[in-house]
């Protein structure tokens, strides 16, 4: 059942980290009830439900938050959760009915939880916003990418669901436990910015200290090195390469026949430029597949570069199962693992028609109530 199970979470729909958070807990047990809208929105990215991932392991239903008889709905649910999940501008569920100080009357123990790019407060609370711009104000985008190139757009990994998703997931969880010892609920205000900048916690203390350097593409792990860089194969496919620590560069160089002294010293970076060269000479002698078959099994820290069609290939996350199909969607399955408490599969996302909808609140209300909602038109 997952070491979740047990928790009951209301989640208002939203798009990115609100959803990737929520597919989180849902993954490993918690009960999550999505409320979403009549009329969804999904950027404008046109598929069939089962291929949008981030709703899987749930069950959903669609109210129309302007009546305030669904707004009543609402609340009668999250007098019955542990924690809400809301990804609004500051401000919205206030004017909604729906801000902490209701919900916090209705449910004196609820976790309640804020997902905003810029967070709640600051010159920039109610401006609109995405990641790329979250990461852009933080330093770290700054930092990604190629020596006097641009910076590089690292997906919306960083933002969205590095510093939004998971921080969100840590703040619920965190708040969950501290009020089964106080017995009361707080508000978790999960700001990207926040989250992203704490993600880079480790190379802002580098950069205090002198050891970073403020040029991207200048330093050991940002391409700046020779020993921790991608590099084209004959195949025009690539490899990495992240032989950082002495011993693991040593087999590097045993295996690709190179001198380590024609190279010169590993951390003068005056000979990276120059050893860069050499390295990207000698793997273009090879295809990809070769060369992976090559370093197979050593200690040189050096993998193949795989699209996502190829990922779900890889001997070792074949191993461990790490993707699974559902509803014939390949995908990542449930992270972390757990040895006692293990997580159902996930579920395909469901559509809210009057079956999944009676299906969903078979926990969170009586029939007489769900009877009620609808007699009312308040669901479906």
């Amino acid at each position: 059942m997952g070491p979740l199970s047990g928790i009951k979470i209301v989640e208002l729909a939203g798009i990115g980290p609100g959803p990737m958070c929520a597919m989180l807990l849902a993954d490993l047990g918690a009960t999550v009830l999505r409320i979403d809208r009549k009329q969804p929105s999904d950027l404008g990215i046109k598929r069939p439900l089962r291929f949008n991932t981030l709703l899987r392991s749930r069950k959903s239903i669609a109210l129309d938050l302007k009546d305030p008889q669904a707004i009543d709905v609402t609340l009668q649910l999250i007098a019955q959760a542990d924690a809400l999940i809301e990804g609004f501008r500051p401000g919205v569920m206030e004017r909604l009915g729906l801000g902490p100080e209701i919900c916090l009357a209705r449910n004196p123990k609820l976790i309640y939880g804020r997902m905003t790019g810029w967070g709640q407060q600051g010159p920039l609370a109610q401006t609109a916003g995405h990641d790329l711009g979250y990461i852009a104000i933080t330093g770290v985008l700054h930092a990604i990418g190629r020596r006097e190139a641009a910076p590089a757009i690292p997906l919306n990994l960083i933002g969205d669901y590095g510093g939004g998703a998971l921080y969100l997931a840590l703040g619920l969880l965190a708040g969950v436990i501290e009020a089964r010892v106080s017995g009361k609920g707080q508000v978790v205000d999960a700001a990207i910015v926040d989250g992203t900048a704490s993600l880079a916690s480790t190379f802002f203390g580098m950069h205090a200290a002198g050891i970073l350097q403020p040029e991207r593409g200048s330093n050991i792990t940002d391409s700046g090195s020779h020993f921790y860089e991608v590099y084209e194969c004959a195949d025009g496919k690539w490899l990495s390469v992240a032989a950082l620590e002495s011993k693991f560069y040593g087999e590097l160089l045993r295996l690709l026949d190179i001198d380590a002294a024609e190279l010169g010293p590993q951390l003068d970076r005056d000979s990276w430029p120059a050893a860069k060269q050499q390295l990207a000479t000698k793997f273009k002698t090879r295809t990809r597949d070769a060369w992976a078959a090559h370093f197979a099994g050593s200690d040189a820290c050096v993998a193949p570069v795989l699209d996502w069609t190829e990922a779900a290939g890889h001997p070792q996350l074949a191993a461990r199962s790490t993707f699974i199909d559902i509803d014939g969607i390949r995908q990542p399955a449930p992270a972390p693992r757990f040895s006692r408490t293990v997580p159902d599969v996930p579920t395909a996302p469901a559509e809210p028609t009057r079956a999944n909808t009676t299906a969903a609140l078979e926990t969170w209300c009586t029939r007489d109530q769900l009877d009620a909602w609808r007699a009312a038109g308040v669901i479906d």
